[in-house]
């Protein structure tokens, strides 16, 4: 006996907040078939073994709209290049994983220039497009899938997770696992510094609030040679 799921019929009534599902001992084809049945608001993540199904609430999406913001008043401020993906999609089906970030950026100008090649030609296929150099993931919950592996597994050198309370940077090693660490390789701050201009730093006005940002940077940090 077969049964009909429709979409409508597993979204809560009030999306107050990220909501998460899992599908354990899952296949990459459970992906697949999920991927062209779910409609948004939904997003997906496979780590290999456990898919998760997820849709962001309103705060999720401010605070990974207020890092967006942050990240690029940052480095527009000290002049580091950077090319933004937003929520786009990583299908990787030779490594069976995949994953719809928060926010992910290249900074690596082989890539950037990848990137822009390949918007040039409108291309729509993730095939032609490298894998993220930094993303930014909002966990107000626990996420259901292990994210921070299918990173790893993409080559995604930093990881920015931010669970409304505390931000965390950690770096890809050689060994191919996160380590946390205390200040980004990309952006020369801490996260701790990050953190202020999220919870403490007056943003009702966010033209302003942009603006102190990279007045800040500019008088405050200095740009790292290089973007390792």
């Amino acid at each position: 006996m077969s049964t009909t799921i429709r979409p409508a019929a597993l979204i809560p009534r009030q999306l107050e907040g990220e909501w998460r599902w899992a599908i354990h001992e899952a296949r990459w084809q459970d992906y697949l078939s999920l991927g062209g049945f779910l409609p948004p608001p939904f997003r997906l993540a496979f780590d290999g073994r456990t898919l998760e199904m997820m849709v962001t609430g309103a705060l999720h999406d401010d605070y990974a709209d207020a890092l967006d913001t942050f990240f690029k008043a940052v480095a527009g401020a000290l002049g580091i290049p950077f090319k933004p993906y937003r929520t786009a999609s990583w299908e990787r089906p030779e490594i069976e994983r995949a994953i719809q970030a928060d926010k992910c950026y290249y900074l690596d100008p082989v890539k950037i220039r990848k990137g822009y090649a390949s918007r040039a030609r409108k291309s729509n296929d993730v095939r032609d497009y490298p894998n993220p150099d930094l993303a930014i993931e909002v966990d107000l919950t626990s996420p259901k899938a292990d994210r921070e592996s299918i990173y790893a597994a993409l080559g995604t050198a930093e990881l920015w997770v931010f669970d409304g309370k505390v931000l965390t940077i950690s770096r890809l090693g050689r060994n191919g696992q996160y380590r946390r660490v205390e200040r980004s390789g990309f952006l020369p701050l801490r996260a701790d510094q990050v953190t202020r201009w999220l919870l403490e730093e007056d943003a009702h006005d966010y033209d302003a609030w942009t603006r102190r940002i990279r007045a800040w940077a500019k008088r405050s940090l200095r740009k790292k040679g290089g973007t390792a």
